[in-house]
């Protein structure tokens, strides 16, 4: 398993030397976060292709200092550590968007019975901070810390639609297809830049089966006190429970929702400052 850096970090990346023990020790614990189950040591060797001395030494630091837990057995396998949970939960506690997202999706998800979800974006995924699930079973590919390509999900879209058009294209820069989930995601960044400018115009994202063949969805921007659009709320619904009408509501609910959060987090429209 190789890791990448994100593409937030890529342009700090190549101004400045990484430490690249740090850099490996960082590996380590992204390579246990994606793994099915906790990983042996040599599993760790074989992924991230490091010398089985390097790997054992940073194993046994990572363990030392709590970020790694050591499960016992044959072989010995490694899961994260309580450490990780406590920055974690610092970061959350300091992240009123998290928390803010969380009220804010409650709140539509009563109204809707389905799934409500927020987003921000991170180069060319986003990352779900907040998710309420539905009353009803449905299956989803996201949870609150994971990442998706931003062009397949109504979140990723709505978000994308606020990057201007030269760092769209720094964002998608060889032309190559498009990765894709389903057979109805968009392939090629022609395609995206003509639905980002659909949404630009109608102020909603929609997700037609493009992340989950049986789940559409619709989204809606989320601004700060700055007035800048720093995340992105959906309603998701399996499309047995799904038409035009119920498509009407919901796209009302996650306006009314999205504005909801963007008050919360200070955000005054020009509508409201007028009246």
């Amino acid at each position: 398993m190789s890791t990448e850096i994100p593409d937030s970090y890529r342009d700090t990346a190549q101004a400045k030397r990484l430490v690249p023990a740090l850099a490996r020790g960082l590996d380590v614990l992204e390579f246990v976060r994606g793994a099915t189950r906790p990983p042996s040591a040599a599993e760790l060797t074989s992924g991230l292709g490091l010398p089985r001395t390097s790997v054992h030494e940073l194993i046994q630091t990572l363990v030392a200092r709590g970020y790694l837990d050591e499960l016992h057995g044959a072989p010995r396998r490694y899961q994260l550590g309580v450490r990780l949970f406590e920055l974690g939960n610092v970061y959350a506690a300091g992240l009123d968007l998290a928390r803010e997202g969380q009220v804010a999706a409650a709140r539509v998800a009563a109204d809707c019975q389905e799934t409500v979800q927020v987003a921000i974006r991170d180069g060319t995924e986003v990352i779900y901070v907040a998710k309420v699930d539905s009353t009803h079973p449905v299956r989803m590919v996201s949870f609150p810390g994971a990442r998706l390509p931003a062009h397949l999900t109504g979140l990723g879209k709505m978000l994308l639609s606020a990057v201007p058009e030269e760092q769209l294209a720094s964002l998608y820069p060889d032309g190559d297809e498009l990765p894709g989930m389903t057979p109805h995601s968009i392939r090629s960044l022609e395609r995206l830049r003509e639905v980002l400018a659909e949404i630009r115009r109608d102020g909603l994202s929609w997700d037609e089966c493009e992340s989950n063949p049986a789940v559409n969805c619709v989204a809606a921007p989320v601004y700060d006190h700055d007035g800048g659009m720093v995340a992105a709320m959906s309603i998701s619904v399996p499309t047995i429970r799904w038409s035009a009408a119920h498509a009407a509501r919901y796209a009302e609910l996650v306006r009314q929702g999205a504005a909801d959060l963007s008050r919360r987090l200070g955000h005054v429209s020009l509508a409201r400052g007028a009246a």
